[in-house]
């Protein structure tokens, strides 16, 4: 029987022990940039899939992720030792590290929410200067003036 309860308090603990260890243990540099978003443990807490995003060293640099995932994979091993330790469950999960793409799609999200805004203020801009081609409404029926419905009643 699964405990999902006990995989998400396991996968929210070994985010916080890998950031941890990446941040103040391990003397990496490629790893200087990297932050942790994000874990996933499989139902048999036997496989941690780690979600990452790496940072520019400034705004107009971009991110190098390569040198970010050889820096994990160099410290798998140590990462493993240290979520086992602070764990203390009876088999550590492997760690598979993943880059985040959540930040990119919601960047792209916002460019296209951006797009439609632009399009629909062109629109409402074009429609507060339109008038009708014919009518105001077409499917109004005419109103029959009193005269008219009073020379066709027939006794």
């Amino acid at each position: 029987m699964v405990d999902q309860a006990r995989a998400r308090r396991l996968s929210k603990r070994i985010a916080a022990i890998v950031a941890t260890a990446i941040d103040h243990e391990i003397k990496d540099p490629r790893l200087a940039f990297v932050t942790i978003t994000d874990c996933k443990v499989t139902a048999d807490l036997h496989d941690a899939t780690i979600y990452y995003t790496v940072m520019g060293e400034d705004l107009d640099t971009p991110p190098d992720l390569q040198a970010a995932s050889a820096g994990l994979e160099k410290a798998k091993g140590v990462l493993r030792s240290k979520v086992g330790a602070g764990t203390g469950v009876r088999f550590t999960p492997t760690l598979t590290f993943m880059t985040d793409t959540v930040p990119d799609t919601a960047r792209h999200m916002e460019e296209l929410l951006e797009r439609a805004r632009q399009a629909d203020s062109e629109v409402a801009r074009v429609a507060a200067s339109a008038k009708p081609a014919g009518d105001p409404d077409p499917y109004k029926a005419p109103r029959e003036s009193v005269e008219d419905s009073e020379s066709t009643d027939v006794d």
